[in-house]
């Protein structure tokens, strides 16, 4: 008889049957609140009528019409459409399935556009898991071991992660800054640079943002040497963070995006957008793929498009961001063991540590535990894996907000009395 992987390890027991909105319905009979949104990617709730009419329609007219044989109109209009929310300048974009590829691609293009070798990846991020992604992840070692040997030419440099350090944020900016100059002193000549990459906020590595001055640091940086600024929004693009991209709270320009997760509400779809000059300097036939720009999933992310518009969604992400992080934080303030409550829009955890401030990935899995006992699904992450993250879908509201937290107080106080 077979079986999936025993290693494909669920983070809650809960088998599912539907969803419908913020909410999962359970083969036990129960309704759950879905704080995980599949790891961010179902942006307008599940099965948002809109996004299943359009995936519908288009799964009757054609399913796949492979990019580099025809062309589709879906992916026609969301080209178009996606130049009315990408940053100004990035104009011509790639589509695959997967952050994974993405990032690859994003990486290729970078290699091939400045003749360089070594990309630079900040300390506790995370950008996929095939072999290059997977070497350019530091989000935990997990993802790392192995099957080395791992890609050559990435270096790491700190990102700055104040309450790992025990600094202020200030500190930890000048810290991240000066090593990433000792970096293109010691290890990787500017002139073997071709990119850095960086997480507006650092997904599973901790759900950290960073901060206005290390980016535009990075983008001076960047802009001195020659290299290119790459901003992997994965996970928090399309609204996330109550901004449509995490780098618009930052005011920083980027050389090329990486894009996925919610920008088809559930449907495999990624790409990168960088300047038409330079992606035309990418090698003919370095990009292609059977599967990307998938006609269902582009219909599907048009949908999501007029979703987020139509409905507000990144105001909502705001203000609901807003909201929750209020309720967390006020958990946090009776909660001797959380340490630190941090993220942006709805893109928010709390951090669990003992008594001395070491990591506490036990009594973080017990509150997981407790959660899904109250309704609530949520997941950790960090490289302890002492950090709770709350990702609700962007169409959640008060009530929803204001349910979680019942259900997130209820958890906290099980677990750690």
């Amino acid at each position: 008889m077979t079986q999936l992987s025993e290693h494909l390890r669920q983070a809650t027991p809960v088998v599912v049957e539907r969803g419908e909105g913020v909410h999962l319905f359970g083969a036990d009979g129960r309704r759950y609140l879905d704080f995980t949104a599949g790891i961010g990617v179902t942006s307008t709730g599940h099965c948002h009528p809109k996004v299943v009419a359009a995936a519908q329609e288009q799964v009757a007219t054609l399913i796949h019409g492979q990019y580099t044989t025809v062309m589709h109109r879906p992916l026609q209009r969301l080209t178009e459409r996606l130049g009315t929310v990408l940053p100004e300048g990035l104009d011509s974009l790639f589509f695959v399935n997967s952050g994974s590829e993405a990032v690859e691609a994003a990486l290729r293009l970078a290699r091939q556009a400045t003749g360089r070798p070594n990309v630079v990846v900040c300390h506790g991020g995370f950008h996929g898991r095939t072999v290059a992604a997977a070497s350019m992840t530091t989000s935990g070692t997990k993802v790392r071991t192995g099957f080395g040997p791992l890609m050559g030419g990435v270096v790491i440099t700190p990102f700055p992660h104040a309450f790992h350090y025990g600094w202020d944020e200030e500190t930890a900016t000048r810290f991240a800054l000066r090593e990433f100059d000792q970096l293109l002193q010691t290890v990787s000549d500017p002139d073997d640079t071709a990119a850095i990459i960086v997480e507006p906020v650092l997904g599973e590595g901790g759900y950290v943002p960073a901060n206005t001055a290390f980016l535009q640091g990075l983008r001076e940086r960047a802009d001195r040497h020659g290299i290119l600024l790459i901003l992997d929004e994965i996970q928090t693009g399309v609204g996330r963070t109550g901004r449509f991209w995490g780098h618009e709270h930052f005011d920083v320009r980027p050389d090329i995006v990486v894009t996925a997760k919610g920008l088809a509400s559930g449907f495999p779809l990624s790409g990168i957008a960088a300047p038409a000059e330079l992606m035309h300097r990418a090698r003919p036939g370095s990009q292609g793929g059977t599967y990307g720009g998938n006609a269902v999933a582009c219909a599907a992310a048009l949908a999501t498009l007029d979703v987020v518009e139509e409905e507000g969604l990144v105001a909502n992400a705001a203000t609901m961001g807003a909201r929750l992080r209020t309720g967390l934080e006020d958990v946090a303030a009776k909660t001797p063991g959380i340490g630190d409550v941090r993220g942006l829009g709805l893109m928010l955890a709390s951090e669990f540590v003992t008594e001395t401030g070491e990591p506490d990935a036990d009594t973080a899995a017990r509150v997981l535990r407790a959660a899904v006992d109250e309704g609530l699904l949520l997941l950790p992450c960090g490289p302890w894996g002492n950090v709770v993250r709350m990702i609700p879908p962007l169409i959640v509201d008060e009530a929803g907000i204001d349910e979680g937290l019942r259900a997130w107080s209820a958890a906290v106080a099980a677990a750690t009395t």
